[in-house]
């Protein structure tokens, strides 16, 4: 197996013998409650290519949900993750201090979209760095309340969950949740019935114009967390001035703005961080899943004013593990010196190749995304815009059985989110199927 194989080879039926023994004692064992979209077993992987248990080869399209940045166990990650292991696996940095922590966060702090000096909290995942951002804003301001927007995914722990309103089942039985969290409408272009900056302004018309009317008031609103492009809820690119506006709101009121990147940071849109597309800066920004190539790793920065709570206010045993701190150092090195590169030159031949295949496949109402986070909306009809969520489901299970790994986003949206190393021919190759499964679909 090389990374840059671009055909998949499925040698057995899905799932395969082996991989159908551990799938059955995974159904005794594990937790019911996670998501699986279909039987692939991983044994190993090099790149974008994986190998199930059982021998098929897969293109990755997934990423281990658009973590695995640099691939699957890429080498110089490896070395990196193998190296610190044999010095130390564990020294808890909230309590000691050691090299890795403070070089991670020297190295964060010249490339977040922050002005001005900056201070890192290190957690263990994404829905920490929500816990954190939370924590932080509230302690800063001395207000409680937080606004978000629907569609959004920002964790599943009981703050992070109060925030996230991607699917009610993530919600579901879990109430009463953390009080003072608002909801705000975030833009969807495809389906407003107007331009993309009236889209921006009727979302930012609500926050205005209906939250702080009739439901707070901005002076007792700490934060406003958003994802520069929403994630699960179908990889949404908003307008400029969406984002330009909430920083504006947030100015004017003195609210610190939060900015989501754990799904779209660390190169996946062709620059290192998303907001970068839209010409503003964050007072708070969230980052975790393609930071550390795989290894468990959240991080919260701020600007050094805001993170200004004192000792014992907020800790984490394992945030900051100095192994996965040299797995991030070592997947910044890639993404600074070739991959954020070839997010946005592979990114942009992949979103072309999908657009002239909107031309002939009307199931696709939408293309849509930045460098390797693109999105594509299906539709029953693309006059009335109606979700087909049946069909989308159907591509997931399609595009499996010819080898590739994807994922949805939203009701009836397909996520590209390959490895950040993805090239033109592998590229080509998801295409390929993407069109062989649409056209059986079709039939």
């Amino acid at each position: 197996m090389t990374p840059t194989a671009t055909a998949p080879d499925i040698k057995t039926a899905l799932p395969g013998p082996k991989a159908k023994a551990i799938i059955e004692k995974d159904a005794a064992l594990v937790s019911p409650s996670y998501t699986r979209d279909y039987p692939f077993v991983i044994a190993r992987g090099e790149g974008a290519v994986v190998e199930d248990v059982d021998g098929n080869r897969f293109l990755d399209c997934a990423a281990g949900i658009a973590v695995n940045s640099t691939g699957v166990s890429h080498p110089e990650v490896v070395k990196a993750i193998t190296e610190q292991a044999q010095k130390f696996i564990h020294m808890s940095g909230t309590d000691f201090y050691y090299e890795p922590q403070v070089r991670l966060a020297e190295d964060l702090a010249s490339l977040v979209p922050i002005e001005g000096p900056v201070r890192t909290f290190f957690a263990n995942s994404g829905t920490e760095t929500t816990e954190a951002a939370i924590k932080m804003t509230r302690y800063h301001s001395k207000r409680q309340g937080v606004i978000a927007f629907l569609g959004a995914f920002h964790g599943r722990s009981m703050g992070a969950l109060s925030l996230t309103a991607s699917k009610a089942i993530q919600r579901r039985g879990f109430a009463p949740l953390l009080p003072g969290v608002f909801h705000a409408p975030y833009p969807d272009t495809y389906r407003f019935n107007g331009s993309a900056d009236e889209s921006a302004e009727s979302s930012l018309w609500y926050i205005k114009d209906q939250l702080f009317t009739h439901l707070i008031s901005p002076d007792e609103v700490a934060a406003i967390v958003v994802e520069p492009i929403q994630g699960e809820g179908g990889y949404l690119v908003p307008p400029k001035a969406f984002l330009q506006g909430l920083r504006e709101i947030a100015d004017e009121h003195g609210i610190a703005l939060v900015i989501d990147e754990v799904q779209s940071g660390m190169g996946r849109t062709g620059k290192m961080f998303a907001l970068e597309h839209f010409g503003i800066k964050a007072d708070v920004v969230n980052i975790a899943k393609g930071i550390a190539s795989g290894m468990p790793l959240g991080v919260t920065c701020a600007k050094a004013d805001i993170m200004s709570w004192p000792p014992g206010a907020h800790a984490s045993t394992f945030g900051g593990n100095p192994v996965s701190c040299a797995a991030a150092l070592a997947t910044i090195k890639l993404l600074k010196e070739q991959l954020v590169q070839n997010a946005a030159t592979v990114g942009a031949h992949l979103k072309d190749g999908l657009l002239a295949l909107q031309k002939k496949h009307q199931a696709i109402g939408d293309v849509r995304g930045l460098g390797l986070m693109i999105g594509v909306e299906l539709v029953k009809d693309r006059k009335t815009k109606e979700r087909a969520v049946d069909a989308r489901n159907a591509v997931v299970q399609g595009m499996f059985k010819r080898g590739i790994l994807i994922l949805g986003a939203g009701r009836n949206a397909v996520r590209f989110a390959p490895p950040l190393v993805l090239s033109k021919d592998q590229a080509d190759a998801i295409l390929h199927a993407f069109d062989d499964t649409l056209t059986e679909i079709a039939r």
